[in-house]
């Protein structure tokens, strides 16, 4: 198998403990096309924060979207978002382990028809 670079994209990671505030970023992100698929799934976060060790139930987040629009994702997610310092990674997509999603064409094809490249905010 090959793994072939797809540097104009890339995934966005974030999390949120309650439902109305994710389910308002994930909305405003789809409406907006800034992201062509979003997932969820439940998590326990465990994390220093204010010199204390705490334990979370949360939902991660995992956004697929191109490099370009990674300023207007993060810039909603810190707009609608209700913690103080929200987690917000990108992580680029390089490579593929399987020819189905990059060797045949299917994951930039599935990005670029998901997302709108003139998306503006």
């Amino acid at each position: 198998m090959t793994m072939n670079t797809v540097s104009e994209y890339c995934v966005v990671l974030t999390t949120f403990a309650d439902d109305a505030v994710g389910k308002k970023i994930i909305d405003t992100l789809l409406e907006k096309h800034l992201a062509a698929c979003i997932q969820v799934q439940a998590i326990d976060s465990f994390y220093h924060w204010e010199g204390a060790v705490n334990c979370d139930a949360e939902k991660q987040v995992l956004i697929k979207t191109r490099e370009a629009l990674y300023p207007q994702v993060e810039k909603i997610i810190r707009l609608l978002h209700d913690y103080d310092v929200p987690e917000i990674i990108k992580l680029p997509i390089t490579g593929a382990q399987t020819p189905t999603l990059l060797d045949q064409g299917y994951l930039p094809g599935y990005l670029t028809q998901s997302i709108s490249l003139f998306a503006q905010i």
